[in-house]
């Protein structure tokens, strides 16, 4: 297996580039989260993933291992082959991606290009163990003081009993909903009411 390439990208894309290593030029095909970190590089190391099917051969860049670990476990999931992996790991960055599957957002997965209730269905119930087992911290993108409240709310719920997975699913869910929750209190109180 090639496990990285290291060398010149003489073309990039937001869906592929091509790096010259040792004289050869790889076709890599990347996420627009990778294409993020490349575009303004002239040289790479890129983690790549080698994806052998009967009629093709085909390589997949990643810029951090996360990322790459990610799209091993999608592909795994029956009914999402490296083209819808690809998709997305470009809709969400790897961490909004590992917190939807935890907190079992399907919503979120299903706003992915291609994915459907059924496939989200199948990625949560098939991927949730291994994402918490690698690192169970549910995560969603918010500012850093909503994230602070956040982080002070999940607290105040550990300090009262509530299990670590299950109060980071219902603060989530409380911050998606209404995301105009300011205090501490109210965020702990609307949880505990999702948790109910």
């Amino acid at each position: 297996m090639i496990t990285y390439i290291k060398g010149t990208i003489s073309f990039k894309t937001p869906t592929y580039i091509i790096v010259e290593a040792g004289g050869i030029g790889y076709h890599i095909n990347i996420s627009l989260n990778t294409y993020a970190r490349v575009e303004k590089l002239e040289s790479v190391k890129i983690l790549t993933y080698y994806h052998v099917k009967e009629d093709a051969h085909t390589l997949y860049g990643f810029a951090e291992d996360e990322e790459r670990q990610l799209f091993a476990h999608l592909i795994s999931v029956s009914g999402v082959g490296p083209s819808t992996a690809q998709v997305m790991l470009s809709t969400m960055a790897p961490d909004e991606l590992r917190a939807a599957i935890i907190g079992e957002n399907e919503a979120a997965l299903r706003k992915v290009k291609g994915i459907g209730a059924k496939t989200a269905k199948q990625i949560i119930l098939d991927l949730k163990n291994k994402m918490m087992k690698t690192g169970g911290e549910v995560a969603i993108s918010t500012s850093p003081a909503d994230n602070t409240i956040r982080q002070e709310a999940l607290s105040a719920l550990l300090s009262l009993q509530v299990n670590k997975i299950q109060a980071q699913k219902a603060l989530n869910k409380v911050l998606q909903e209404q995301p105009g929750v300011k205090t501490v209190e109210d965020l702990v109180r609307l949880a505990l009411k999702q948790l109910s």
